[in-house]
């Protein structure tokens, strides 16, 4: 009798644990929802997502928000040229040709490389790879566009890396000995059976890894340049969505149009994220169940 109570206490109480962060995310969206529903009581939703102009301070404001969400896109477009093949081609080479001494030193440091706080990554940045990429291509300044896809780049790499490599880990075994037991080499091997057969994994890697990017807010405010303006190349300053929110949230007066607006703008980039793990989750999916029906 006693252990059929405890059963039911730890049973309740893991319930409570698992439909908080259910509570938490309907909480946070409530709210988004609620701050930001005055400022489309004034403009209409589709001038605010595409409108060309974000002088929240002017007299009369303009709060178009297209080039901080141009800005969000292409900075995750140039830092997934670089997260992507670094990422998963060390995925690869840890998983498939790499030694036991050198998995053994690879291994924690891409993971420490996964730990370190974003803002060390926003002074490497500014310290270093900005003068560097403004004395090189003889720039105003080097806080630009072309900086923070660097940066960010860099930083997602250990999460691709991480994921891809589990993706890569259950493939199972035989799928490697039948590819050499038809005459395959190594390298056919990884990119005709390993690779398609790790596919649905890996690309939950790139998803994950996008959302690793345009949700970063520090590294991007420090090395993007600030520039609300539309992009016209990647050596031009730039401010991205999460940027925006994190430089003017503390500077607009509360229940201002232009508080309720950077409302409106964590709210468009909740949607993004939320879309991309779910995205993500539906491959990954996907991919345990091929990978069972295979076994």
């Amino acid at each position: 009798m006693k252990i059929n109570i405890k059963e039911k206490i730890y049973k309740w109480i893991f319930t409570v644990f698992a439909f908080a962060s259910l509570l938490f995310l309907v909480g946070i969206t409530v709210i988004l929802v609620k701050e930001s529903l005055p400022l489309f009581q004034k403009i209409k939703f589709m001038d605010f997502f595409f409108g060309k102009l974000w002088y929240p301070t002017y007299d009369p404001p303009e709060f178009g928000i297209f080039p901080l969400i141009s800005a969000s896109f292409w900075i995750m477009l140039g830092a997934l040229f670089i997260c992507v093949p670094l990422g998963i081609g060390s995925a690869l080479y840890l998983n498939e040709l790499a030694g036991f001494q050198q998995k053994a030193i690879l291994k924690p440091v891409i993971e420490i490389l996964a730990g370190i706080p974003s803002i060390v990554y926003g002074f490497f940045g500014m310290a270093i790879l900005s003068p560097f990429l403004q004395k090189t291509f003889h720039l105003s300044t080097g806080l630009c566009a072309l900086s923070a896809s660097i940066v960010l780049g860099i930083m997602a790499t250990p999460t691709i890396c991480s994921l891809a490599d589990d993706a890569l880990s259950y493939v199972p075994q035989s799928f490697r000995e039948a590819s050499f037991a038809v005459g395959a080499d190594r390298w056919q091997t990884l990119t005709r059976v390993i690779i398609p057969a790790a596919g649905s994994g890996i690309s939950t890697a790139i998803i994950l890894g996008m959302s690793r990017i345009i949700g970063e807010t520090m590294t991007v405010l420090m090395v993007s340049g600030g520039a609300a303006v539309m992009l016209k190349s990647f050596f031009d300053p730039v401010r991205p969505m999460t940027a925006a929110i994190a430089a003017e949230m503390g500077e607009s007066p509360m229940g201002s149009d232009h508080y309720h607006a950077l409302f409106a703008i964590a709210l468009i980039l909740f949607g993004l994220t939320f879309i991309l793990n779910i995205v993500a989750e539906l491959i990954s999916r996907r991919f345990r169940i091929k990978l069972g029906m295979s076994r």
